[in-house]
């Protein structure tokens, strides 16, 4: 499978970009709620909260990376990924495969992913990815 990427933006409204760090861990969440994009994924760190969007604009999608609205049916609720490389323009990040919905599934029920909330118990993003500890070398 293919390794998918995405562009974190709209950091300066939050947190800014220079504290991320090659190989962070994300979570992201659809926001089917939102007034300004029916398709928007925002995008957390553990003890921050949200620090951005999933591009789904032209305009701020870099390179090859998918938009919010070409991943937004690719994954369920909440997805995680991490960060491959920060620069000036957005930051660009690799979805966990483990987050993909599979092909013939089209709603959460049918692949649900662990609650990452602390409240539930969780200890974070790394539960729905474990294999982004193994590193680069792990098969994707």
């Amino acid at each position: 499978m293919a390794k998918i990427y995405f562009t974190l933006t709209g950091t300066k409204h939050y947190f800014g970009s220079r504290f991320l760090e090659p190989g962070m861990k994300l979570g992201l969440e659809k926001e089917p709620d939102n007034v300004y994009d029916r398709e928007a994924i925002l995008v957390k760190f553990e003890g921050l909260g949200k620090i951005g969007y999933v591009a789904n604009s032209p305009y701020t999608v870099l390179g090859d990376s998918m938009s919010a609205g070409r991943l937004y049916d690719k994954i369920g609720d909440r997805a995680a990924g991490k960060v491959i490389i920060v620069t000036p323009q957005g930051v660009l990040c690799k979805l966990c495969k483990k987050s993909l919905l599979k092909s013939n599934e089209t709603d959460e029920s049918a692949h649900p992913l662990p609650d990452l909330s602390p409240e539930n118990g969780a200890s974070g993003y790394s539960e729905v990815c474990e294999e982004l500890k193994s590193g680069e070398n792990a098969e994707e």
